[in-house]
């Protein structure tokens, strides 16, 4: 554990947790972020335990060729977390898609520039696995999400187009790195720091009230800390290789708007009670769908009656990967967003 690891986008919210349990490890750890080390905002990050010896946070920007030069220089280990992620975009190429690709592509470049890199873990998405699901079908690591486009669940096509990228890389320029990828559900449970992730604002908003019912959804949840596990746990096993889904148990939105009402978490009575997960509630809230914004429109149309069936044996059998309940996690993150001042 001489040398450090790199990890981009250090104060996402998985990716905090990452930089953590490296640290705990006793890895020196080298993060990148969008401003200067120093700003009161990577406070949460230098406070870490082990973090005053063995933490450095670089500038660098995921458009900005050689940008991560500096950080990642004396590495032996990337892990590649930086990438926006947001659901209603006005310019999906510019704001999502650009910085996704060229990201990665500017990464591995700086990867491939270095001598001491020897493994990249990359962080993908189940986005990338599927933009509408079957019920019929099991998913594993073979499947690709291939219908997004700009226009249709244009973060998930970004993710899709920085993982192919990312692949395809490898295959035409043969490193001397290898590649490892992460595809994370829908990633829950308490933040390391401030900031609020697309995962718990669902969350925050359920409990709001902005939600005007229950609809047929069904999520795949993953808790945090199993997910920087799962990182870790990649970048250490040797004979991990490939596309990895990485996910807990599924929960329909029913059944997480009762979790959170036998909770307590209903204080206002803003959870919804209107039930339209019926097949004719479904096509009314398809038909509905037309008056939100275009993305969430897009992504209620493709999700909403679909559940989710995948299956998690690879992550399981290779990186050893137990998971924790969605349930307790999804308390936990609610728990933690008052703690944030998010409630």
């Amino acid at each position: 554990m001489s040398k450090p690891v790199c990890v981009t986008g250090a104060s996402g919210f998985i990716a905090a947790h990452i930089v953590k349990q490296l640290l705990d490890r006793g890895y020196a750890v080298r993060g990148t972020v969008r401003d200067d080390g120093a700003s009161p905002k990577y406070a949460f990050l230098r406070d870490l335990p082990g973090a005053a010896d063995r933490l450095e946070l670089f500038r660098a920007d995921l458009l900005e060729e050689g940008s991560y030069d500096r950080a990642v220089e004396p590495c032996t280990a990337v892990i590649h977390t930086a990438s926006p992620y947001r659901v209603n975009v006005g310019d999906p190429e510019k704001e999502l898609l650009e910085p996704a690709v060229n990201g990665t592509r500017n990464v591995l470049d700086t990867c491939a520039r270095t001598t001491g890199v020897e493994r990249v873990v990359l962080t993908s998405s189940v986005a990338a696995v599927t933009d509408e699901p079957d019920p019929s079908r099991v998913l594993d690591e073979n499947d690709w999400n291939t219908r997004s486009s700009l226009r249709r669940n244009p973060y998930h096509y970004s993710k899709v187009e920085a993982e192919r990228l990312a692949w395809e890389y490898m295959r035409k320029n043969r490193p001397r790195f290898d590649l490892v990828v992460i595809n994370p559900f829908m990633v829950t449970g308490p933040s390391l720091g401030p900031s609020l992730n697309t995962t718990n604002a669902m969350l925050r908003d359920i409990v709001r009230g902005v939600y005007p019912a229950i609809f047929d959804l069904v999520w795949g949840f993953v808790d945090v800390r199993d997910t920087a596990a799962a990182h870790v746990a990649a970048l250490e096993t040797k004979r991990a290789e490939g596309r990895y889904l990485c996910s807990g148990d599924s929960l329909h939105m029913r059944d997480l708007v009762l979790l959170l009402r036998e909770n307590g978490f209903d204080p206002y009575g803003k959870l919804p009670r209107l039930d339209l997960s019926s097949p004719a509630g479904s096509a009314a809230v398809r038909l509905l769908s037309r008056l939100q914004p275009r993305d969430t429109g897009v992504y209620l149309r493709t999700h909403v009656g679909r559940a989710i069936r995948y299956d998690t044996a690879k992550i399981r059998k290779d990186l050893g990967m137990h998971f924790m309940p969605s349930k307790e996690s999804i308390l936990e993150a609610v728990k933690d967003l008052r703690r944030w001042g998010h409630l």
